[in-house]
């Protein structure tokens, strides 16, 4: 007989499998994968097989499957799974900034992502520099199967002790600097040059960069292409000024604007800021505390496309990830990687777009 094939003789309803429940053990609360074998009239087996993404059921056994689950409440035990299948289901998601809006962003299409390939993530907050070794010795208590780290996550000596232990290592938007983890960027490069042609087209003389390029991968890549595509340009134009902030936060944009504009001469009046939201803060302390009109007097790009970035107040052109790609490969380079621990180290570049808005002006000429 076939694991799928249904039994009538093993079927009840849904409350009769809860008095059997009931009797076999008062202080279960738990319905379970055999409890939804019974009510549906099929195997143990079958009822694992229709919650295993890929697995071979029929789409009418799994219909029975799942109505007879739903009746009862029942959740998978993944604990138990991963203890018969000798695999985890889990992969450790490592990410800072929270309350970054593109970091943000970036969680639901990994988390997506993931799902598809049977895996559930579990979030851990780089933030707390006290906390993280112990929370990264936390993930590997779960067996995790997998760690995704996002660009701010914690220093590469705290991946390297996953690597050691055979855990698969993604990153996204940081430096290939790691032997044997994977990195998928954003085209960095590409955006640098986008900024730097968009404000030369916009008529714009004097030229800034402002993000964290000293300790931030991402933007230092922005920035080295912004200047470089500036020099590459056609037309004489000074040195393009260059001011490092702390982070990328919206406090970091209003001081660099404090830090440029707060004098009499020299002041720029094309900016490339290495995110939105220091283009955010840039903007607002360069409109209200120095009166300067974006883009009449000022013309602001930004890179990311936060959902602010299209807020009427700020209209932000500015260089846009495409979260759902960069997801997408980052989940796809960790499976493969699952699969073969030992291949070459990948580095794979997602492209970018430019969002025009109103903050970078019109074209000249």
């Amino acid at each position: 007989m076939s694991f799928d094939k249904l039994s009538p003789t093993t079927t009840g309803s849904a409350t009769k499998v809860r008095e059997d429940m009931s009797e076999k053990d008062k202080d279960k609360s738990w319905a379970t994968a055999e409890d939804v074998a019974r009510l549906a009239g099929v195997s143990r087996s079958a009822v694992s097989r229709a919650f295993t993404p890929g697995a071979s059921v029929s789409s009418k056994t799994r219909e029975r499957i799942m109505k007879a689950a739903e009746e009862l409440g029942y959740q998978v035990d993944y604990n138990a799974r991963n203890m018969i299948q000798g695999r985890s289901s889990f992969v450790g998601v490592v990410t800072s900034g929270l309350d970054n809006p593109f970091r943000v962003k970036l969680l639901a299409p990994i988390a997506h992502y993931l799902g598809e390939h049977g895996f559930l993530p579990i979030l851990m907050n780089a933030d707390d520099s006290d906390q993280i070794a112990h929370s990264l010795q936390i993930l590997l208590s779960y067996r995790i199967a997998g760690v995704i780290m996002t660009s701010g996550a914690p220093p590469l000596a705290l991946a390297r002790e996953y690597l050691n232990r055979r855990v698969p290592v993604a990153m996204v938007n940081r430096a290939a600097e790691l032997d044997g983890a994977d990195v998928v960027n954003s085209d960095n490069e590409g955006g640098g040059r986008f900024a730097a042609q968009r404000l030369v087209d916009s008529g714009a003389k004097r030229f800034a960069f402002v993000g964290p390029h000293l300790s931030n991968f991402s933007g230092k890549s922005r920035c080295d292409a912004f200047v470089s595509a500036l020099k590459a340009l056609p037309g004489k134009r000074g040195e393009t000024e260059i001011c490092n902030t702390p982070n990328d936060s919206y406090e970091s944009g209003q001081q660099a604007a404090n830090q440029l504009l707060n004098r009499a001469r020299g002041v720029p009046d094309g900016v490339f800021c290495a995110t939105d939201m220091i283009a955010l803060g840039f903007m607002d302390a360069a409109r209200h505390r120095f009166g300067r009109r974006v883009p009449e007097d000022l013309r602001v790009v930004g890179f990311d496309d936060i959902p602010h970035a299209a807020l009427d107040s700020y209209r932000l052109t500015t260089v846009a990830q495409n979260v759902q790609e960069l997801a997408r490969q980052t989940v796809q380079v960790l499976v493969e990687r699952m699969a073969d621990f030992h291949m070459p180290a990948r580095m794979r570049a997602v492209p970018v777009a430019l969002i025009e808005r109103d903050s970078a002006g019109v074209l000249s000429g």
